[in-house]
């Protein structure tokens, strides 16, 4: 062979290389890690001593941790919903106008539109196997038990094992209700009423005022008995309608057994590694941890220094660990970005009837989930990316939940719809240093359907203001939430509305512990006028959509309901017993 024979040899197998190995940087691995109501005072890598979370510690040791991440609503569906779209949750109708701004029933109708696009749906058309395991909450089907309208498989994913609805307490016998206050306001007192009128008729029959038909007499009695058989019908089909656990399109197990959970899920994840060694895949592990009720296997319980909650977290701790094990094993470590991250902050007023904390910590920061002070937003953000990202690296600025969509699809190759707005900004410039300050200007706080809040991060300024149109009224008045209804309400005599809206700057008081005035900020109205008017702007880019969660699409219908067999009287099956009872070695 020739010299100059070899030499095009040569350029040709270089050029091959290099594609190759572009091609590998281009479309990395994608792993998101998303806990569910971890606080961001709960791992170790954000200052927490006493939790051992030393496997979510190796991904911010060896990447990237941001301080200022935060979600794009504080409950659980629409956090996601904006999660996956890179979208804020009023743009897709995934933001209630009610109390209730989360779905409860695997029955209901409303969810993520088929019209919204999710990065699984772009990674997927660049040729990545895609696969969601754990928690969903964001709807299943449209009008018929079998249409999967809203079902993840539905919305970009190849592979979907986990629940479709959500982690209740309803759904771990002995953990009581999630629906006390509802239970309170639709049976005790109609039955009170119901009793106090029976009592009054009753004395003023004997007294002589007025003659009781007894008729009258047994219609009350038949109320009170129909409104105590309801109840108790709701309380005892409430699991097995609701806490099920799918494979696909399959009901595996309904309802859901917490044995060893954690392990199957994992197991499951390391099953759809081994299976796509030699393609790029996208896994969404979506925990079922640490939203109550909270539960670990065997091998966990009483491990922690925090009770139940502590052996949660490090559970599921100990299952991110088996997963960057498996990397390492695969030698896919290099070619994979780790993203972990909680939908939302700690849920303050998890305590029991015994005074049990079944909550997380915030760290410093004020409120929790299902309000915008910072303990309800400012969640985990950490990135992992060898070779690419800088380890031990620590970023300061604003950056949102949302930011993941635009990151991820760029890595895939895939184009940005450009048929809608992105609210997400792609985070590689700022993750390699090449800019330093976050795209977002502006980030907009919504409390269900309602613009709660204005973060303004001026250009070149280290200020970050933050402005609340209203704040909920806290209950007790010298507590950090809202104990008598277990989450803060969005609207009505729940909010303290403010004129002129509330300011702090973020940079100088995280604890948002001393809002500022004119006297204490000369340029107190210049920075309400610029923000009102962000705000204004930012409205104006809304468009009418269908309310996913109106009542009509919240509340429970039977023609939708998710059943293993062919009666609703019975709907039990356990597809799952033999892997059930495979517990973890320590």
């Amino acid at each position: 062979m020739s010299k100059s024979r070899k030499m095009k040899m040569l350029l040709l197998l270089m050029l091959f290389y290099g594609s190759v190995s572009s091609d590998a940087v281009s479309k990395p691995n994608i792993i998101i890690a998303m806990a569910d109501d971890l606080g961001i005072g709960d791992p170790g890598c954000y200052g927490n001593t006493t939790l051992r979370t030393p496997n979510i510690d190796r991904i911010a040791k060896g990447g990237v941790k941001f301080t200022q991440h935060l979600a794009a609503s504080p409950l659980c569906t629409p956090s996601r919903a904006a999660f996956l779209t890179g979208r804020y949750p009023i743009r897709s109708g995934m933001a209630s106008r009610s109390k209730v701004g989360v779905f409860l029933f695997s029955a209901s109708s409303g969810g993520l539109p088929a019209n919204e696009i999710t990065f699984a749906k772009l990674l997927k058309s660049q040729g990545y196997s895609t696969a969601l395991i754990g928690k969903w909450h964001l709807g299943i089907n449209c009008n018929s038990r079998d249409d999967f309208c809203h079902h993840p498989l539905n919305h970009g994913f190849d592979h979907f094992y986990g629940l479709p609805v959500t982690n209740l307490r309803d759904c771990k016998p002995g953990s009581g209700t999630v629906f006390t206050t509802a239970i309170h306001m639709f049976v005790f007192i109609p039955l009170q009423i119901v009793g106090i009128a029976l009592v009054t008729l009753e004395a003023l029959n004997c007294l002589g005022l007025f003659r009781l038909p007894h008729w009258v007499f047994f219609s009350c009695l038949l109320l009170a008995a129909t409104i105590i058989g309801l109840l108790a019908c709701f309380l005892h089909f409430f699991r097995p309608l609701n806490c099920i656990l799918m494979r696909n399109h399959e009901v595996v197990q309904q309802p859901m057994s917490y044995e060893n959970l954690t392990q199957r899920l994992t197991r499951e994840a390391l099953k759809f590694i081994n299976r796509n060694t030699g393609t790029p895949f996208l896994l969404f592990l979506s925990y079922i941890h640490v939203h109550t009720a909270l539960f670990s296997a065997k091998e966990f319980v009483g491990k922690s220094k925090h009770g139940m909650y502590g052996d949660a977290v490090e559970e599921m701790d100990w299952s991110i660990g088996q997963i960057l094990k498996a990397l390492d094993k695969k030698k896919l470590t290099n070619k994979t970005v780790v993203y972990f991250t909680s939908d939302q902050g700690a849920h303050i007023e998890e305590v029991t009837d015994k005074g049990d904390i079944h909550g997380g910590s915030n760290g410093i920061y004020k409120g929790g989930k299902a309000n915008n002070w910072e303990g309800g937003i400012r969640i985990p953000g950490l990135l992992r990316w060898p070779g690419v990202l800088q380890p031990g690296t620590v970023i300061d600025e604003p950056t949102s939940n949302m930011d993941l969509f635009p990151t991820i699809v760029k890595l895939a190759g895939a184009t940005l719809p450009d048929d809608r707005v992105i609210d997400g900004r792609d985070l590689m410039p700022l993750l390699q240093g090449k800019v330093l300050q976050s795209e977002h200007e502006f980030l907009f706080h919504y409390c269900n359907a309602y613009l709660n809040a204005v973060r303004w991060h001026p250009r070149n300024s280290t200020s970050i203001w933050k402005a609340f149109f209203f704040t909920p009224k806290f209950k007790p008045d010298d507590s950090n939430g809202c104990f008598p209804t277990h989450v803060c309400f969005c609207n009505g005599h729940y909010v303290m509305r403010h004129n002129p809206p509330l300011l702090f700057d973020i940079s100088k008081d995280p604890k948002e512990r001393h809002p500022l005035t004119s006297k204490t900020e000369n340029h107190f109205h210049e920075i309400l006028r610029v923000m009102q008017e962000a705000a204004d702007n930012h409205t104006k880019t809304l468009s009418a959509v269908p309310n996913q969660l109106s009542w009509g699409n919240l509340l429970w219908k039977p023609w939708l309901q998710l059943c293993c067999s062919s009666s609703y009287l019975s709907c039990h099956c356990d597809r799952e017993a033999k892997g059930r009872g495979k517990g973890v070695r320590l």
